[in-house]
């Protein structure tokens, strides 16, 4: 059975339990503790010598990090991961940006707030512009579309999914960003998964 290790706390370990749920994969959580010194220790290093989460085990033994490498891997075969390889692309391409401009704005605010206990009017205005610069694209992207690539799910939403429904945490107001919000209800709802909330 596949064996995840990292902390629900964290967008990107979220990603890959929204992708094995979704495909119906079993796993198992290994719990690792945010800001905690565990991924510094021999242990984890064994598993990513980066020293980041999420890390998953094969039944082989073989590692694989870095949540979208690891979303692209589970969604092989399936319906979140197209064959048309301009589409297929065209989710990479949403996949790199997620990880050049989504996630160290919007996630790295949030953790600011939620961990470091930073007031939102207290961040960085550089951060907080280049974070709502990045909503500001998704919300233009999505304008009249349900999805990001195609006309069904695919691995570029569930990558995106997980930090921009938690960015009301690092300040963000999605309330002016209709199709944004349209969008995350119809992944929560693709997925089976209640309106976000603090706890889930």
């Amino acid at each position: 059975m596949l064996q995840l290790y990292g902390n629900l706390g964290s967008g990107n370990v979220l990603k890959v339990k929204y992708i094995a749920d979704a495909t119906g994969t079993p796993f198992v959580l290994h719990e690792i503790r945010s800001r905690s010194g565990e991924t510094a220790s021999a242990e984890f290093l064994k598993l990513n010598p980066a020293g980041q989460m999420p890390v998953i085990v094969l039944d082989d033994g073989r590692t694989l990090a870095q949540s979208n490498a690891i979303l692209r891997y589970l969604a092989q075969g399936t319906r979140f991961l197209p064959t048309d390889a301009y589409e297929a692309a065209k989710v990479d391409e949403w996949l790199f940006w997620e990880q050049y401009s989504h996630e160290p704005t919007v996630a790295v605010a949030r953790a600011r707030v939620v961990y470091d206990g930073v007031a939102p009017a207290d961040l960085d205005p550089a951060l907080v512009l280049r974070g709502n610069k990045a909503l500001d694209l998704m919300e233009q992207a999505l304008t009249g579309r349900t999805w990001l690539v195609g006309e069904t799910m695919t691995i570029a939403d569930i990558a995106l999914l997980a930090y921009t429904r938690q960015a009301p945490q690092g300040g963000f107001d999605l309330n002016g960003r209709p199709a944004l919000l349209a969008w995350i209800a119809a992944c929560e709802h693709e997925l089976g998964r209640p309106a976000f909330t603090a706890e889930n």
